[in-house]
């Protein structure tokens, strides 16, 4: 089944809403600021005008401040509907008034449904005082707005919301300032989205009601705007009201009744301003979705950038605890302790049978002394752990505050990411542990079977553990000197005795099982940084959920969809003479 044009801008507007883009990246500003608007005008204009092409045509009076905007709608009128003043802003909250017959059309919140409807006066901006006028021609509305370049930030924000939710704007300026940058940027965005513009300049000296109309219409011109409707009103005085004189007004005042009063024309008002906004909602889908994107590509580098300095810190503690480091220090004290030195190993007889019992006799009572090994291994390994856990947070850290999305996203989890968990010694301190007892238990399973088990027993299953943890860190790699000669009573001793309880080939298959599990255990305990590091910052910080792809596929359905409501909406206005013969609106 075909989606219609309403249903794919409801969709739309859905998915604008879910557009977060709280990273810091260039364009991402602009493209929120845009987000947030469409779906306000979204929910203002461009929906309900849709589902009611025949509700009245609503004028926004907009426009800088002191520019006379009140003023004019009161004279428009003849009668004072809205307040003027010197005291800035004098437009607090907006005032919409239509035609008695119009009121339903306003009453219910049909547009800006978030301002609360009221009948009297008030400073509330956000409200929305609603007044039925006989003075207004049925068909058009006339919403007097607060100042655009108010200092109030909130009327500021009203007033380019109410702006962009006008079929029509009377866009007041005056002699002195027409050539102000801040009324450009709004006619400008008109420009782009093709809304309905007239331009009334006021208080124009007399002498100057030639002069300035032609060069504000050229600057009209090269802005895009040359087709919109020019007003010039001369500098007067008003009456005791407040209310500018009938001539003044007269010719801004006729076109607007015009407008009302001809349907074709004022058909042709809403319908260009309606698919000027369609349109210009379609245009800034794709800037949206690469900056949803780009947010996503942010946070996953970031993400990547510290798995990537944890896996080289993961490697570079395997190194350390394979290349003869750990077999420096306490720990080879304590083992020249428990064996002696190499003497030991030249005592022993070459008869294989012989040596075993020798190594028995040898290591009897010795229990306390294999234990100080395990007590020093365990040491080595938590200190070099520890260290590298220490290290790796703070390259994290430092990494991400050479990145402004990093830095950003650090000042926003509030964690002190470049510091290790305070429980951090306490897990690396549990995982030796666990991996000493896997030894233990590797060798015990080893050491059951009938012809091992004797000998296990003559060496014992501590000093024959220890001796495995040693032979798993018995590379020599950038050891030299004596070091070498000393690593020669040690690992070399360890692996010896292990080879006469279980073999040769045994001992490098029980070898590989210790050092897997050690590296097992190691990875795991600073994957654990790495995931508490990661919980605190990336994976709390609130990432795009919209499908930028979907977003992109959305904006096309609806640029077709629009093209084939232009037509039907046309051909419509066409059959009840609302049109020219040559199909223009």
């Amino acid at each position: 089944m075909e989606e219609t044009l309403s249903s794919l801008l409801g969709q739309l507007r859905s998915a604008l809403s879910q557009v977060r883009l709280t990273l810091p990246l260039p364009g991402s500003a602009q493209a929120k600021t845009w987000a947030t608007a469409a779906v306000s005008q979204l929910d203002d204009y461009v929906i309900p005008r849709l589902q009611a092409i025949e509700a009245p045509l609503l004028t926004v009076v907009g426009g800088s401040t002191g520019a006379g905007k009140s003023t004019l709608v009161n004279s428009l009128l003849r009668q004072v509907v809205t307040t003027t003043g010197v005291i800035r802003p004098t437009t607090k909250a907006p005032v919409l008034i239509h035609h008695p017959d119009d009121a339903h059309w306003f009453n219910s919140d049909r547009v800006f449904p978030e301002l609360a409807r009221c009948a009297g006066a008030t400073d509330n901006p956000r409200s929305l005082q609603i007044l039925a006028c006989e003075a207004v021609p049925a068909g058009l509305a006339i919403l007097d707005a607060p100042d655009i370049d108010s200092v109030d930030v909130e009327n500021r924000t009203l007033a380019a919301q109410l702006l962009a939710a006008a079929d029509l704007w009377l866009f007041i300026t005056s002699a002195a300032r027409y050539a102000d940058a801040v009324p450009w940027e709004y006619l400008s965005q008109a420009a782009q989205r093709s809304a309905g513009v007239a331009v009334v300049v006021d208080r124009v000296p007399p002498a100057a009601m030639r002069a300035v109309p032609e060069h504000l219409a050229q600057m009209m011109t090269q802005r895009g705007l040359g087709d919109s409707t020019l007003f010039a009103v001369p500098e007067t005085v008003t009456d005791d009201d407040g209310l500018l004189p009938v001539a003044a007004v007269e010719p801004i005042r006729a076109w607007l009744h015009y407008l009302a009063d001809d349907q074709m024309a004022r058909v042709k008002v809403v319908m260009g301003t309606l698919d000027g906004a369609i349109a210009a909602l379609e245009n800034g889908v794709q800037a949206i979705s690469d900056q949803v994107s780009a947010q996503n590509r942010c946070l996953t580098q970031l993400k990547a950038d510290a798995a990537a300095i944890f896996k080289e810190t993961k490697r570079s503690v395997r190194a350390a605890s394979s290349d003869g480091t750990l077999l420096r220090g306490e720990v080879m004290a304590r083992w020249q302790d428990f064996v002696g030195t190499g003497d030991f190993m030249r005592s022993i007889e070459s008869t294989i049978g012989r040596a075993r019992d020798r190594i028995g006799r040898f290591f009897t009572g010795r229990a306390d002394k294999a234990f100080d090994v395990q007590v020093a291994v365990k040491s080595g390994l938590e200190t070099l752990i520890i260290e590298a856990g220490e290290s790796a947070v703070e390259r994290v850290e430092a990494s991400w505050l050479a990145d402004p999305a990093g830095r950003y996203l650090m000042q926003w989890c509030g964690a002190d990411i470049g510091t290790i968990a305070p429980d951090f010694p306490a897990q690396v301190e549990d995982a030796i542990r666990r991996w000493q007892e896997d030894v233990m238990g590797i060798v015990s399973k080893e050491g059951a079977g009938r012809r091992t088990k004797a000998r296990l027993a003559a060496l014992g299953v501590n000093a024959a553990g220890v001796s495995l943890m040693l032979v798993a860190f018995s590379h020599t790699a950038g050891m030299t000197g004596a070091e070498i000669g000393i690593a020669g009573g040690t690992a070399i001793v360890a692996q010896k005795v292990l080879e006469l309880i279980f073999g040769d080939e045994v001992i490098r298959r029980l070898a590989a099982m210790a050092e897997e599990q050690l590296s097992t255990r190691m990875d795991g305990v600073l994957q654990s940084q790495l995931d508490r590091l990661l919980s605190l910052s990336v994976d709390r910080f609130p990432a795009e959920t919209l499908d930028s792809q979907a977003l992109v596929r959305l904006g096309a359905k609806v640029g077709a969809a629009r093209l084939v409501e232009t037509k039907r909406l046309a051909a419509g206005a066409h059959q009840k003479g609302e049109v020219g013969d040559d199909g223009s609106v």
